[in-house]
């Protein structure tokens, strides 16, 4: 199956929600554990143990496993392994870009199934041009895997290069929508998705031919409400994949918090959505 029709599947069985495994240093000393590989194994399998069998996806911030070495990747490819074992999809954020035989290298790291560090899908910055993309864009077409790119993002600097305007007048982010969009014709279920952040608001942008998903990230603790994804995000809600991070992960290291957090959450993009998954 293409990572567009699993990611479909995934909503339907289990919900329109994505959970982001970001351990921050704050929060893995605001569980009572100690800033080291150790604490972020305890971390990472708490997560597991608690939302792994009831999640769609889960996006872990890859930044926060390599800043421990070898030992922090070793934690996050034992995170990817059990998370797909228990049935969800993963997305890691990783925000990978550059040209050749390197894209091709980060293409292979993540996308080929014979990596210890394959997932389903990742997310990818166009800022060499979206064309720079492609070796992951083969990949993924290869073995069933996804790519998000980012659009148009909520930190406070991305307006200046991604509402700029191209020489026919388009913003940049549009005009990686229209590539991404593509990327998708011809397909039910599009593998190849865009970012667009959940605390932009109204972003002006066309996707009624995107014909993939749409990652909004910032929901929870970055200020962005359930509500605010009735705007900017196309004709599709059932299009769109929430993405909550310190919300959730703030309610551990209880396993029923952690549960209630999510379930909270879920609840608030149902009913945002009006979509039955």
């Amino acid at each position: 199956m293409s990572f567009g029709a699993r990611l479909r599947a995934a909503k339907l069985a289990r919900g329109p929600l994505c959970v982001g495994i970001d351990p921050h240093p704050e929060l893995l000393t605001g569980w009572g554990l100690t800033d080291d590989p150790s604490g972020l194994e305890r971390f990472t399998r708490t997560v597991v143990e608690a939302l792994a069998d009831r999640v769609a996806v889960f996006k872990p911030q890859s930044a926060f496993f390599e800043r421990f070495g070898s030992r922090g990747i070793g934690v996050l490819e034992a995170t990817i392994r059990d998370l797909r074992a228990a049935g969800a999809l993963v997305l890691l954020d990783v925000k990978r870009g550059d040209i050749g035989s390197t894209t091709a290298g980060y293409a292979s790291a993540y996308l080929d199934p014979a990596s210890p560090l394959a997932v389903d899908a990742i997310t990818a910055h166009p800022y060499l041009g979206v064309g720079s993309l492609d070796p992951m864009f083969a990949a993924a077409r290869a073995h069933g895997g996804g790519v998000f790119v980012l659009a148009l993002t909520s930190n406070p600097d991305a307006g200046s290069v991604q509402r700029a305007r191209t020489a026919d007048g388009r913003p940049v982010a549009q005009l990686v929508v229209d590539e991404i969009a593509q990327l998708n014709q011809g397909a039910a279920a599009g593998s190849f998705g865009v970012v667009i952040g959940a605390t932009v608001g109204p972003t002006g942008l066309d996707l009624s031919r995107l014909g993939g998903p749409v990652l909004a990230p910032g929901l929870g603790a970055q200020g962005a409400t359930a509500a605010d994804l009735t705007a900017g995000f196309g004709p599709d809600p059932g299009a769109v994949l929430p993405s909550y991070s310190r919300e959730i992960l703030a309610a551990g290291p209880s396993v029923a918090g952690l549960r209630a957090a999510a379930e909270a959450a879920l609840a608030d993009c149902r009913r945002a959505l009006a979509v039955a998954v």
